[in-house]
């Protein structure tokens, strides 16, 4: 079986204390449906169209791909995440390319424009790079911090090698569903998520629940956003195992080792 590549992005933002977005999948999708999952999903090949990567901000593909430890190809994982960002929950982590400002989704006629290139990217009908430079954008690749990574264990229908990032969530997105691939969708403390998934109200897969458990850790956005910072400071960062995953490290590991 191939192990497609993918990207999952954790938003989150203060309530006032930390909470994290997630959508429930469709009870019809092949891949773990019904979960209650983060915004993600498989690494197109257009997510490393050269003219796309050209105008991605924050991060060359030479210091994404040192981070994960590729030769090359490693900012098509952020780019990965932005796209099912925008697709999944119509937040679009970009800036102006002529501004170099956070794009701004207070302008209703800007907003229903977004949300019309959302649907036909969602559909197939339209690549994500047109959007960018029919938009004016740079898709912010410095807004994603590197988490953990994760391979679907053999056995399961399909399999990915996946990695995770966090990003603070901008003001004024949609965050929505898209009643497709995805059928609810909620802002939810971490701790709150994993009661509920105890008490079997949310079903969550083991690197969610992993996820969640450490950023129950910390009690504001603004703390994890920032130990993740310090974490992945260096041109590589070093990584610390996490069961059958790895993970950037944080403030409350143990060290070498599970966390």
């Amino acid at each position: 079986m191939t192990v497609r590549e993918a990207a999952t992005v954790m938003l989150v933002r203060d309530e006032p204390d930390l909470h994290v977005f997630m959508l429930r999948r469709s009870l019809r999708a092949a891949f773990v449906g019904g979960a209650y999952v983060f915004p993600g999903g498989a690494v197109d090949p257009g997510d490393r169209d050269p003219d796309l990567v050209a105008r991605t901000h924050g991060r060359t593909d030479a210091e994404a791909s040192a981070l994960l430890e590729m030769p090359d190809g490693g900012l098509g994982f952020w780019v990965a995440a932005i796209r099912e960002a925008f697709e999944e929950a119509g937040v679009l982590l970009a800036r102006s390319a002529a501004t170099g400002d956070l794009v701004d989704l207070a302008d209703p006629a800007t907003a229903a424009r977004l949300e019309s290139a959302r649907l036909a990217v969602g559909r197939g009908e339209r690549p994500f790079l047109d959007v960018v430079v029919e938009e004016g954008l740079l898709p912010d690749a410095g807004a994603l911090h590197l988490f953990s990574h994760w391979i679907t264990p053999p056995g399961a229908p399909r399999r990915f090698d996946t990695w995770f990032f966090v990003a603070e969530a901008p003001d004024g997105h949609a965050y929505l569903h898209d009643d497709t691939e995805t059928v609810a969708s909620e802002w939810i403390r971490p701790d709150d998520a994993l009661e509920r998934g105890r008490r079997g109200e949310l079903e969550l897969i083991f690197p969610t629940m992993r996820s969640l458990s450490v950023l129950a850790r910390f009690d504001t956005a603004v703390a994890l956003l920032d130990a993740l910072r310090s974490a992945t400071a260096s041109t590589a960062a070093a990584m610390v195992a996490d069961y059958n995953g790895a993970r950037v490290p944080l403030p409350g590991d143990a060290g070498a080792g599970v966390a």
